[in-house]
């Protein structure tokens, strides 16, 4: 009787286990314990840690330069791709450190920039497209589907059983700490590229941009100066091979171009 009870007790974890796998978020196949909340939760703390180190996070703060990348997010954001512009803030802080090509983002959508991205870029076309990767890693919830890929089994028991209703938060603290926060797989970098492309087809600015910013670290990729971006970063002859193939695709001319580059010129002389 005994060793029947304990296998009924077996079998009703299974099943909530189970039940909280259909019940958890889940896109495109891809099983994520954390809710979209929980994207925005996560987020938020992880700005607020950020703020909180400015020698590793310098952040620049003058209004009018932060204000012209967030009026280029704004408009990406409104993109029909998009489908958390409502839950996620898509705030963007530029960070001062003319050493670091590089960008990255935060589940649920804090977007930070480095000044030596922006002044290596040629014209606003290619910031929006980048910014439009970063996007797409909040939008395809790749950090949270990464932290689920790694922890999952043990937080469904804990979640489960309730054993440690804090796990996530925890978790998260581990995860995300140091370069973590900024390394995507190749496949999620392959998607954020598709995505940002996606994005760009309603926005003023040329949809492939993100192209040229291949084509420009691609000229001397054993340079110092990229060492921090190709950590996080993969960057593949395959996906820009990738992003000519959708230009192909949609029949994208090179006359229907809109770079910007005399007006991010101008932007970037004016930074203080």
């Amino acid at each position: 009787m005994k060793n029947h009870i304990n296998r009924y007790k077996r079998y009703n974890i299974i099943f909530i286990i189970f039940s909280f796998f259909f019940l958890v978020s889940c896109e495109d196949g891809k099983v994520n314990i954390f809710s979209v909340e929980d994207d925005a939760n996560l987020g938020k703390q992880l700005d607020t840690e950020i703020r909180s180190k400015p020698g590793e996070y310098p952040i620049y703060d003058f209004f009018e330069p932060n204000q012209y990348v967030q009026n280029i997010v704004n408009e990406i954001i409104n993109s029909p791709f998009v489908k958390y512009r409502s839950y996620f803030p898509y705030k963007v802080q530029i960070l001062k450190d003319d050493k670091v090509v590089n960008a990255f983002c935060t589940p649920g959508g804090y977007i930070y920039v480095y000044t030596g991205l922006i002044k290596f870029l040629d014209n606003e076309a290619t910031l929006a497209g980048v910014l439009g990767h970063e996007i797409a890693h909040a939008e395809r919830r790749h950090g949270t589907n990464r932290m689920t890929k790694a922890y999952g089994i043990q937080v469904l028991l804990s979640i489960a059983l309730g054993n440690n209703p804090s796990q996530i938060e925890q978790l998260a603290a581990n995860l995300f700490s140091g370069l973590y926060l900024m390394k995507n797989s190749r496949d999620d970098e392959y998607e954020s590229d598709e995505y940002s492309f996606k994005y760009l087809q309603t926005t003023q600015w040329y949809p492939g941009a993100i192209k040229f910013f291949f084509e420009k670290v691609k000229k001397d990729e054993s340079s110092p100066f990229f060492e921090v971006l190709l950590s996080t970063h993969p960057m593949p002859q395959d996906r820009l091979n990738a992003i000519n193939k959708m230009i192909l695709d949609y029949k994208i001319e090179p006359n229907e171009m809109n770079l910007q580059s005399q007006k991010y010129k101008n932007f970037i002389n004016s930074l203080p």
